[in-house]
């Protein structure tokens, strides 16, 4: 299978031949790993029971699609990917907001794959063949990990999509066969070893557990949805064909591994880790499956993970090309999966990624959304390449670059919602009026939204570009001929 050559320029539409089927593929196979399970595992270390778990997991797990699944739509309509879509609302060189938060949520749960998927290989690689839980051994398995997952995500989107094809039938079975390996030792009740309520009471406990790992799954989607998207033809597909796949995939592809990740921790009694007593609760028989599912599920979420954000590097590096992108990206990845084993405590990394992500990026999306509202789904595709093609002018210009109104919504948005937020190690100034409850996510959408609307009043999206040129004009390094740097 060739290596893809597109990076963010717009997809001719004799190329768009992906389906609605496709894309719920790839969202249900590629989340049936470690990496997504793994969020199964916080209402239990919470201090939470079997259904107030399950029930923190599902009603998130809904609003978070309720709000994401929308933005499919959008890379649908431009052909190319989220974060540079939403240069309409931020400008040309202010969708690199986008970037950087795409990037970021990319990277890391793209670590968090190899880290939690390389403990738990090697925990059965031990029990298996005796091979030493050393320092050593998780070196050597994070590599081999990262190495298959950087050729997977450099091959692009076509390897990906047929990874996940294998991938949604042959991580199914190994999780029909985990719910039987695990089930006798399953309970239902709270885990004594986690301590009770993380927070001190059950409804900010069950509130926080609804956030980081229900609501989050979806929310890491957020500019992720469009690399698939933009190979789907709007002239073949209508728009509420894609957007019920995209509710179908994540449904699917969060919640199956996330319950399942709930009721082997309970199965595995693990309150404070979960690598490590999953591997030691699996009977002999499970070793092998658990072994299958921990490196290739791994490989598959975590290279998809790796491919978006080649492509926000290579958004925000016009010159660098989709695979040197990819391959930068890697080695950062990398040694963030070293600093999350040797440095950082799971349960601790895990909730402040998420929440701190969340309230960063909500607001972007709330931004992008209400501008795909108003201009009626219709962009100037072109126009939205012009950072791309180091040029300036066109629709999106704004100045230089940049809508000034929606950049500051969005920080504002963020801002409140970072100081809204409450981690194990830091706790917001604003959570004094939330009773002691996180609400970042809330607040920061509704913040960044409501700014937003207030800041550019009633105009259409599509009447307010354009306000200093009709047409993109080379810079002077284009005009003597600069590549562009596409891949």
């Amino acid at each position: 299978m060739p290596m893809e050559q597109r990076g963010v320029d717009t997809i001719p539409e004799d190329e768009r031949t992906s389906t609605p089927r496709d894309l719920v593929t790839i969202l249900l196979g590629s989340n049936l790993c470690l990496g997504v399970i793994v969020f199964g595992w916080l209402p239990p270390s919470f201090g939470l029971g079997w259904w107030a778990s399950v029930g923190a997991i599902v009603a998130g797990t809904l609003v978070g699609i309720a709000f994401t699944a929308p933005l499919a739509l959008i890379s649908l309509r431009t052909a190319t990917n989220l974060s540079t879509s939403s240069g309409a609302q931020f400008g040309v060189r202010g969708r690199l907001v986008g970037s950087v938060v795409g990037l970021l949520l990319a990277l890391g749960y793209t670590a968090l794959t190899v880290w939690i998927g390389g403990d738990v290989t090697v925990g059965v690689l031990h029990r298996m063949f005796g091979l030493p839980a050393n320092e050593t051994a998780y070196v050597l398995i994070y590599g081999l990990l990262a190495a298959a997952t950087v050729a997977g995500a450099v091959y692009g989107y076509r390897v990906l999509l047929t990874m996940s094809r294998l991938l949604a039938i042959g991580m199914t079975v190994l999780l029909v066969l985990g719910v039987i390996a695990y089930a006798p030792d399953f309970t239902t009740g709270a885990l004594p070893e986690a301590g009770g309520y993380l927070l001190g009471g059950f409804w900010p406990t069950w509130l926080l557990a609804a956030v980081a790992a229900g609501l989050s799954g979806p929310v890491a989607f957020i500019t992720l949805l469009g690399d698939y998207t933009r190979y789907i033809s709007p002239a073949r597909h209508s728009s509420r064909t894609v957007l019920r796949a995209t509710w179908l995939g994540l449904l699917l592809g969060l919640l199956l591994p996330q319950l399942f990740g709930t009721f082997t921790s309970y199965a595995a009694r693990a309150a404070l880790d979960y690598a490590g007593p999953l591997a030691e609760a699996a009977p002999a028989w499970y070793l092998l499956p658990l072994l299958l599912a921990a490196s290739a599920g791994s490989v598959g979420n975590a290279g998809l993970m790796l491919y978006s954000m080649g492509l926000d590097l290579d958004a925000i590096l016009p010159r660098l090309s989709r695979a040197r992108a990819t391959c930068a990206v890697a080695v950062v990845a990398t040694a963030c999966v070293f600093a999350g084993h040797f440095a950082i405590e799971a349960q601790t990394a895990m909730t402040s990624f998420v929440l701190l992500l969340t309230a960063i990026g909500t607001p972007w999306a709330v931004i992008t959304l209400i501008g795909f509202v108003r201009c009626g789904g219709v962009y100037d595709p072109d126009a939205l390449q012009v950072y791309n093609r180091r040029a300036r002018g066109g629709a999106y210009w704004y100045t230089a670059g940049w809508n000034v109104p929606a950049t500051v919504s969005w920080a504002l948005g963020a801002a409140v919602g970072v100081l809204a937020v409450a981690l194990p190690s830091y706790e917001g100034p604003l959570l004094a009026l939330t009773g002691g409850v996180d609400c970042s996510f809330v607040l920061s959408a509704a913040v960044g939204g409501l700014a937003y609307l207030l800041l550019t009043g009633r105009t259409k999206e599509t009447a307010a570009a354009g306000t200093e040129s009709a047409a993109a004009v080379p810079t002077p390094a284009e005009a003597q001929g600069t590549p562009r740097g596409m891949s």
